[in-house]
């Protein structure tokens, strides 16, 4: 069989000597090793065959093996641009940002995807609960980055944060907001949907008619991980006097809370806007109506400008002429450039269909602008469709964004005159034309050239992405390359999701991966593997131990939780149990318990160095950290050993020499005391009791 874990294939005798050398192993009856043995004959084949499979593996093509690894299921990821949410500060009102506007940052280029509002204040953000409100307002600055309990150190139901802005999006448009964690790092990911645990909030905004439920889209689940909140704005949001700061308000207000640990945050962003890390070099602009068009984009100052537009129902797109004084007869479209811009180039520009041949409103996307910068538009036929299969095409560009990129594909019509159809990549249909766009290669493969073999084809519309370099660090300064007002420009939070189509080689490590990882659970390492991923949980440590003679699993677990002798939860006991019990052996029984902990008492004269100050001091500190199985590597029921902490203590600068030490354990129930060393029981943790350390100041 394939043995995917080896890199390089071993010969057949280094197969054969391993296969013959582990038959002791299995059976203590076979002794005959000589090769007319039948048993030797079949391990022979058996080495042969899997030593002509591994030669022959790095011969694979490359379709065949992505063909096998759609087989198990696996596929490569798609590109992706990154994405990172903006902050405008310092503007005095709030400002549209047009779609396709472009900020920079390190020569990468942001753009977003449709227009955006930005500006907008927080004049307060208040915590309330029982005994009133409290103003905790700094989370709202980057610049103070203090960990606040927005729900006290025991969260109650009721409790609520209350945010007042200056203003408000528009009805049905979403406010977004970005919030900072503290502490919450070592929380394993929860999956998306997945039901909280912990908590239950309901948002809502302030309207004429009091305080209304609103929808949510809640990326942090219930302030338990950095991430975005977006709440959609409802109809009649209005002035509220209700918080001690005048203002427009949402609020979230607690239904549950059972947090194992009380959300502490650091900050709370709000008015944010969506950009994307791409650099358009084509764009194609649809438009519903076939009148007098305003045409807005970067790319709009290059001058490099195709229009079509349809004028029968079902039929395909006719190019129209650009014509400046509109005088010209056919079809023909009169051109106006819009006002100066930045750098004196225009902004813009409108478009009025003046000929006595006009497209027609009434059909669907009736018009289309296909705008070029100018390397592209020196490149942007890409050849023939000549209708063989597997036809490839090298386009001018690599690292495309599969959703923005477009194919114009030119066909003679029966008259004789050039018709137009844009194409997306693998969108099959009758007669279509389907083809597979290789984006980070910069290359196109149709498989099944339709009604289009004859067709040549262009470039539509293009982008092009960095990858994972777009997942930028958070606080990094953008600028915008438009006409914006001064203003700093800045991510509260890091990009995420960019990356390139994932290559062959990565889908390979991503299938041995999988094929290590733990699924069920066998042995004790497999139960603690499993307990420690237990989504939504902070879990430091696991340790299972397994009683074959009552077919019992025992799994204790030490949860992340605040406190010096954390236990688990109900919460927690129950949803790791649940996790278990899904991955177990059919007849395996579990018991998941909560760490018991010893207190070790230390006792000891040291013979310390002259002209330290408060070595003592230092001492203790040494002897408390190593005897801390709950912040240190040691896990339950690990011995503590008296040569570790003798020679811990006098490796310190301080130290001559130890002359005296002796570990005892508080409760011989939960630790065994033998030949200096304290041999704790399997669910146990130990932690440093009382210390007496005489110090003698040496010569």
């Amino acid at each position: 069989m394939l043995r995917i874990e080896e890199v390089t294939p071993k010969t057949y005798e280094e197969r054969i000597g391993e296969a013959i050398a582990e038959i002791p192993l299995y059976s203590s009856e076979w002794t005959n090793y000589n090769p007319s043995d039948p048993g030797i004959t079949i391990l022979e084949n058996l080495s042969a065959f899997t030593a002509l499979q591994d030669s022959r593996i790095p011969e694979v093509p490359a379709d065949a093996l992505r063909r096998l690894f759609l087989l198990a299921g696996f596929r490569p990821e798609k590109g992706k641009c990154a994405r990172v949410l903006l902050k405008a500060e310092g503007l005095k009102e709030g400002v549209n940002i047009p779609q396709n506007a472009r900020f920079s940052l390190g020569g990468m280029i942001f753009e977003t995807n449709r227009s955006v509002l930005a500006g907008g204040r927080m004049v307060g953000i208040y915590a309330k609960d029982a005994n009133g409100f409290r103003d905790i307002s700094y989370l709202a600055r980057p610049d103070v980055p203090v960990g606040v309990e927005i729900f006290g150190s025991e969260p109650e139901v009721g409790d609520a944060l209350y945010l007042v802005t200056d203003s408000l999006p528009d009805e049905d448009k979403e406010l977004i907001l970005y919030v900072n964690m503290q502490g919450q790092s070592g929380r394993n990911p929860v999956p998306e949907h997945a039901e909280n645990l912990f908590a239950a909030l309901r948002w809502e905004c302030y309207t004429d008619h009091g305080f209304e439920e609103i929808k949510v889209r809640d990326f942090t689940g219930c302030f338990l991980s950095d991430g975005e909140i977006r709440l959609r704005i409802p109809e009649g949001a209005a002035v509220c006097d209700e918080a001690p700061e005048k203002g427009y308000c949402v609020r979230a207000v607690l239904e549950r809370a059972q947090y194992d640990i009380p959300p502490r945050l650091t900050l709370i962003e709000s008015f944010l806007f969506e950009v994307w890390q791409k650099d358009t070099k084509a764009a194609s602009i649809i438009f519903s109506r076939a009148g007098k068009l305003t045409v807005k984009h970067p790319l709009a100052k290059d001058e490099f400008i195709l229009v079509f537009a349809k004028e029968e129902k079902g039929s395909s797109y006719r190019r129209y002429e650009l014509s400046y004084d509109g005088d010209e007869e056919g079809r023909v479209c009169k051109y106006t450039p819009g006002s100066p811009g930045p750098e004196g180039k225009q902004t813009g520009f409108t478009l009025d269909f003046c000929g006595e041949i006009r497209p027609d409103s009434d059909l669907k996307d009736p018009v289309r602008v296909v705008l070029y910068n100018p390397r592209i538009m020196q490149q942007y036929e890409i050849g023939r469709v000549l209708g063989y299969d597997e036809q490839e095409f090298v386009l001018p560009l690599q690292h495309l964004v599969t959703d923005s990129f477009c194919l114009i594909a030119r066909r003679t019509d029966e008259d004789g005159t050039y018709i137009y159809d844009f194409v997306r990549p693998e969108k099959k249909e009758a007669g279509a034309l389907y083809y597979h766009l290789l984006e980070d290669d910069g290359r196109i493969i149709i498989e099944d050239a339709g009604n289009y073999i004859g067709a040549d084809l262009f470039v539509a519309s293009a982008a092009v992405t960095e990858g994972e370099k777009g997942n930028v660090r958070a606080m990094s300064t953008f600028v915008p390359d438009s006409k914006l007002p001064a203003a700093k420009w800045y991510n509260p939070g890091p990009g995420t999701g960019g990356a390139y189509r994932e290559r062959l080689s990565d889908v390979g490590v991503r299938f041995r991966k999988d094929v290590e990882h733990t699924y069920t659970a066998v042995t004790a390492r497999d139960y603690e593997q499993i307990a420690l991923e237990t989504p939504g949980l902070c879990i430091r440590k696991a340790h299972a131990v397994i009683d074959e003679a009552e077919n019992l699993v025992t799994v204790a677990v030490l949860p992340g939780t605040d406190g010096e002798r954390p236990v688990l939860s109900d919460i927690y006991r129950e949803e790791i149990a649940r996790r278990l019990d899904e991955r177990r052996l059919l007849t395996t029984r579990i018991k998941v318990v909560s760490p018991r902990y010893v207190e070790i008492h230390v006792r000891g004269t040291v013979y310390v160095k002259r002209h330290y100050e408060h070595p003592a001091e230092e001492i203790v500190q040494e002897i408390r950290r190593r005897i801390d199985d709950v912040h240190s590597s040691r896990n339950f029921g690990e011995p503590l050993r008296f040569r570790e902490i003798f020679a811990a203590i006098e490796a310190l600068d301080c130290v001559s020499y130890v002359y005296d030490l002796s570990l005892m354990p508080d409760d011989r129930n939960l630790a065994q005391y033998r030949d200096s060393d304290v041999y704790p029981e399997a669910d146990v943790l130990c932690l440093a009791g009382e210390i007496s350390i005489e110090t003698v100041a040496g010569e």
